[in-house]
């Protein structure tokens, strides 16, 4: 973090491995477990098990009415049940990378509501995926990764240079009539999806990840093809909740293009918002079941 009045350059301090934080262990062995054997799904339930704050919010998450649990889950095993293993592996993941990124105090970065968000990004592109063609819709495992880390980037820049963190910030908050991509070209030389992906790549996370958090705010780019559709998803679902969780605002309306480019016929786009917003204000009224 800086701790100087002059800010950090971004371009040069994202270049320099040593200020960028390690991937949690507990993800680094995650991803090298074989989760199509048993044995792989055991060790994961084992690691997670063996994290008790990790361990608490995935019990806790899937005793919301998010995913319809007729018993209350007191396991991580029966969480697993209930949620999918695939499931497990990417809020994991999520939380791992989350709680890795703010154990320092977090000034202006509202943590809390940035995880709020991101869950319901998460869910949102769940239910924008339900309605897609069934060969063209994402894994699942991939939709709640995309979801959970695609504005990382805020929590990497809050790392680099706290200062202009908390006045990124405080600009979101003040001037709600502009898009966040409008304040963060003022203010900084690289923009949370920049940092974001950077983040990603030297964690070797997969290239559709890398370029969900890198273009998620313009899938239009013609770099952002080999996160397709996850890129246009998850741009489609921060433009239903743009201002969800944390104040950042999307500057473009949503118009028929966006669901014809996932291949979901509009007319359907009034109940799937209205889905996607119903689930977001019960993660919000739940919030509390995943510490």
């Amino acid at each position: 973090m800086s701790t100087s009045s002059s800010p950090v350059n971004l371009k040069e301090a994202i270049r320099n491995i040593n200020t960028l934080p390690a991937m949690p262990v507990i993800a680094q062995k995650i991803l090298a477990l074989n989760l199509e054997s048993e044995e792989g799904e055991r060790a994961m339930l084992k690691l997670i098990e063996q994290d008790p704050p990790i361990a608490a919010k995935i019990i806790g998450l899937s005793n919301t009415p998010l995913f319809g649990a007729s018993k209350r889950v007191s396991s991580v095993a029966d969480a697993a049940m209930l949620l999918g293993i695939t499931r497990v592996k990417s809020v994991t993941m999520g939380i791992a990378v989350m709680s890795s990124l703010t154990q320092k105090p977090a000034g202006k970065l509202d943590v809390q509501g940035l995880w709020l968000h991101s869950l319901a990004i998460a869910l949102a592109i769940r239910t924008i995926s339900r309605a897609m063609p069934r060969n063209t819709r994402p894994l699942d495992d991939e939709i709640f990764l995309a979801g959970l880390l695609h504005d990382i980037g805020y929590i990497v820049l809050d790392h680099l240079d706290q200062k202009r963190s908390d006045e990124l910030h405080a600009r979101f908050a003040a001037e709600k009539d502009r898009s966040s991509a409008e304040i963060e070209a003022d203010l900084l030389e690289m923009n949370h999806g920049e940092l974001g992906s950077e983040l990603a790549r030297y964690w070797d996370l997969p290239d559709a990840i890398v370029a969900v958090l890198r273009y998620h705010h313009d899938p239009e780019n013609e770099n952002a093809a080999v996160g397709q559709p996850l890129v246009g998803m998850v741009n489609l679902a921060e433009k239903i909740l743009s201002a969800f969780g944390i104040p950042e605002h999307a500057a473009a309306a949503i118009n028929p293009d966006d669901w014809l480019a996932l291949g979901i016929d509009p007319a359907q786009a009034d109940d799937l918002i209205e889905q996607i917003r119903k689930q977001a204000e019960e993660a919000r009224q739940t919030a509390g079941n995943f510490p």
